[in-house]
């Protein structure tokens, strides 16, 4: 699976986003080492502390279904580019931590770094 494809499975997420607080809408969309994409949305909730970012919504649905394999995120926004927050950057650090990282305003201005060059110094217990 190409980029430009995941961007637009991360996009798609998006809609799916809850966030009647923020307003800002944040999709996902995780491809892991076997080839299956689990995708997610920011849901917020009105006790603040609760709400989950697309980028752990998508790990936490690939790891419920036993995948803790991964091998690229996309992240979207409404609002043009953005990376992961600093709590999905170490939430996803415990899973793979040369992680790739797309992102971008849109699916033609693409920037793919990994993740420990956004995390440097990440904690993980080793396996």
């Amino acid at each position: 699976m190409d980029d430009r494809e995941l961007y637009r499975m991360a996009k798609k997420a998006m809609g799916y986003s809850f966030s009647p607080f923020s307003r800002f809408k944040v999709g996902a969309a995780l491809l892991a080492k076997d080839g299956r994409v689990f995708t997610g949305c920011n849901v917020e909730n009105s006790s603040y502390p609760a709400a989950i970012c697309a980028e752990r919504t998508a790990c936490v649905k690939a790891v419920s279904e036993g995948v803790t394999e991964f091998d690229t995120i996309a992240v979207v926004s409404q609002e043009g580019a953005v990376t992961p927050c600093g709590i999905c950057r170490q939430f996803l650090y415990e899973f793979a931590p040369d992680l790739r990282v797309v992102w971008g305003s849109d699916e033609d201005h693409l920037t793919v770094t990994k993740l420990s060059a956004l995390l440097p110094e990440g904690f993980r217990l080793e396996r």
